[in-house]
């Protein structure tokens, strides 16, 4: 009998420390509250009530905040496939003839990606000074990705040698930001990008 017991715990449990699989309740609630907050981002911007999203989902906020202990972790994983996207872009990229303009190409499609829903920029420039915060988890390999693109234009010497990934991240995200409030000036981002793109070259 207690064989039985352990062959059956090993069977449910997995490799040993290895996170344990969730019901298929379990799964089908976290999945609707990805697609109801994927909306409700969508529809009302980041700052969107998790009550309503729980309630759209058809569970109570005690179950959004067991699947996702805070809006940060909720947004981290309604973003997940938009990070695997720029950051399969910018492997894409790292090869480009022009380094430069295949850094200028994948920050515009950061403040595109930002520019989505409405409160991620700032959302984000606020994660980027807090290690705690789920959005670290986009933050820091977007960064990371980001850093090989601008060490390839600096060394063509197409940006100046003491720009860093954290500044330039930050200037995406503040116009990608100022993008958002200016909804009637679809130009602004691409004429904010322009400008410090100019003010980085040697």
């Amino acid at each position: 009998m207690a064989t039985s017991t352990a062959a059956s715990g090993t069977a449910a449990g997995g490799t040993p420390g290895a996170p344990r699989p969730m019901r298929a309740d379990a799964r089908r609630n976290h999945e609707r509250l990805l697609a109801e907050a994927r909306a409700a981002f969508a529809e009302h911007g980041t700052d969107a009530s998790l009550e309503d999203i729980a309630r759209r989902a058809g569970v109570g906020i005690g179950t959004l905040y067991r699947h996702f202990p805070n809006r940060h972790a909720l947004m981290n994983a309604v973003f997940q496939d938009a990070l695997h996207t720029l950051l399969e872009r910018s492997r894409d990229l790292v090869g480009a003839e022009q380094p430069c303009t295949a850094l200028v190409e994948w920050l515009r499609a950061i403040v595109t990606h930002a520019g989505e829903y409405r409160g991620l920029a700032r959302a984000l420039m606020s994660a980027s000074h807090d290690a705690t915060s789920a959005l670290s988890q986009c933050s820091t390999p977007m960064r990371t990705a980001g850093e090989r693109l601008l060490v390839r234009a600096q060394e063509a010497g197409a940006v100046r040698a003491d720009v860093s990934i954290g500044d330039l991240m930050q200037l995406t995200n503040a116009i990608a930001l100022a993008a958002e409030q200016s909804p009637d000036d679809p130009e602004l981002a691409d004429r904010l990008l322009t400008l410090t793109l100019r003010g980085l070259q040697p």
